[in-house]
């Protein structure tokens, strides 16, 4: 009798993440997560002690996704506090609609560790804290209460990209985020 092939935590871990990216976290469910790796669902609970360990192994996995999709994110080479930053995440909600769903979205922090929405975005290299930089060193006295509301409009935004309610360009959305910047700034 031929062995079967052992399924890997890599394999679990991988098609758990895609399910989520592609169905949404609420879709990473042990059979739909079995079907997708070609296994039972033995396997799974063998190497999880239940699902909410491959749930929040796939949001701290989805956070890291994050860093590196802003890191990459094409720049818009203007030198425009929180310009970049917005265009950014305006871009996540439209290219990784569910991810952006489960990260920025979801009532319970509990799935995030607690993490804030700032302290997502924000990332390992502060990239909030360098966007206040780069407005104090615009003249802006009061950066901080700049970014709350640059980030209220930027959310705004992009929570109207998950509905289907804004489809402008992304330049567009350049020029809008610039004339935000340019009317709030004191």
């Amino acid at each position: 009798m031929a062995r079967k092939e052992v399924i890997t935590k890599n394999e679990l871990f991988r098609c758990g993440f895609e399910l989520a990216r592609l169905e949404g976290i609420t879709e990473v469910t042990a059979r739909k997560l079995a079907a997708k790796a070609g296994c039972s669902t033995q396997p799974i609970f063998r190497i999880y002690k239940n699902m909410d360990d491959l749930l929040e192994q796939i949001m701290d996995h989805a956070v890291l996704f994050y860093e590196q999709f802003y890191e990459n994110y094409q720049k818009s080479g203007r030198d425009v506090p929180f310009l970049d930053l917005g265009l950014s995440y305006i871009g996540f909600a439209r290219q990784e609609k569910k991810l952006f769903q489960m990260m920025f979205l979801k009532e319970d922090r509990k799935d995030r560790k607690d993490r804030s929405l700032y302290e997502i975005i924000n990332g390992k290299n502060g990239n909030v804290m360098a966007e206040i930089n780069k407005a104090k060193a615009d003249g802006c006295l009061h950066a901080d209460d700049l970014f709350m509301k640059m980030w209220i409009f930027i959310h705004g935004i992009a929570c109207m990209v998950i509905t289907g309610d804004y489809d402008l360009a992304d330049k567009e959305t350049e020029t809008l985020l610039t004339n935000a910047y340019d009317s709030l700034k004191e």
